[in-house]
């Protein structure tokens, strides 16, 4: 029996989603929010917002997700001072999820190109930076268990594809997944010698949760429509194929308008619906 086809979604803020709209609700499409990650916007009146796309929603019945904060810091600071402002904001992030109904929220992975060449020759550094981030996460996963939220941790730098799945594993925690963003694997390979994207579904396997799915061309972020850039999609979508998880797959793409011409060249290939 053929699997079915991911049905693809995609990352967006208010108003693409109601540029979008007809095409979410068509097939029930996995939606992330890309509204609240701001500092200001946490910090302000975000309630109409939320109101404004709970109507929107209404009736849809994909799955939902917000990406979390995380611009000016890092989950592993090694500042304890720092860590309880890391904490707040994604606590502020689950509180957004529980007011629009989410059930996933993305957060950024602490490993960098240095670490991967340097974590092992330090003593306990690899251990550490897992400790910190246990230190910063233990009551956001404490809450994110309890309203039924999974926090997924996606790849930014990250070279060596298995440091964030033994990290995800370290938490022994059903609200604690990976997340892909196939983008920033593709830079990693072409600028930092890291696998190829297919590689880190493999290395991901069963916890894999999410994945940012966005074309680049190996040396940069692009965050392109599929098919601008170098990604073998079909590569990656065969590896995805082998999971029984079914993790949401949205596209993030820097020119959100025009996604559905992205979706478009990937429904062509026969790896999406």
């Amino acid at each position: 029996m053929t699997k079915p086809l991911p049905v693809l979604g995609a990352a967006l803020a208010l108003p693409m989603i109601e540029m979008h709209r007809d095409w979410l609700f068509e097939r029930n499409r996995d939606l992330e929010l890309q509204d609240f990650f701001w500092a200001e916007v946490l910090d302000g009146d975000w309630h109409p917002k939320a109101q404004r796309i709970r109507q929107l929603l209404a009736g849809w019945q994909g799955r939902l997700g917000i990406h979390g904060p995380f611009w000016g810091f890092k989950i592993d600071s090694q500042d304890p001072e720092i860590r309880k402002v890391v904490t707040r904001r994604l606590l502020q992030g689950l509180e957004v999820c529980e007011a629009v109904g989410a059930t996933q929220m993305v957060i950024h992975s602490p490993y960098t190109t240095w670490d991967y060449n340097n974590l092992d020759g330090l003593p306990n550094a690899r251990a550490q930076v897992i400790e910190r981030c246990h230190a910063t996460l233990r009551e956001v996963v404490r809450r994110a268990e309890g309203i039924g939220v999974t926090l997924v941790i996606e790849n930014i730098e990250d070279k060596d594809p298995y440091a964030r799945v033994a990290l995800v594993r370290s938490f022994e925690s059903d609200a604690v997944r990976v997340s892909i963003d196939t983008g920033h694997a593709h830079y990693a390979h072409g600028s930092t010698g890291a696998p190829p994207v297919d590689y880190y579904v493999h290395a991901a396997g069963e916890l894999l949760s999410h994945i940012h799915v966005q074309d680049a061309d190996g040396y940069a972020d692009r965050h392109w429509l599929p098919g601008e850039g170098t990604i073998r999609w079909d590569a990656v979508f065969r590896a995805v194929a082998t999971l029984d998880a079914k993790p949401r797959c949205v596209l993030e793409v820097r020119d959100p308008v025009n996604l559905q011409k992205g979706y478009a060249h990937l429904k062509e290939l026969g790896l999406v619906e």
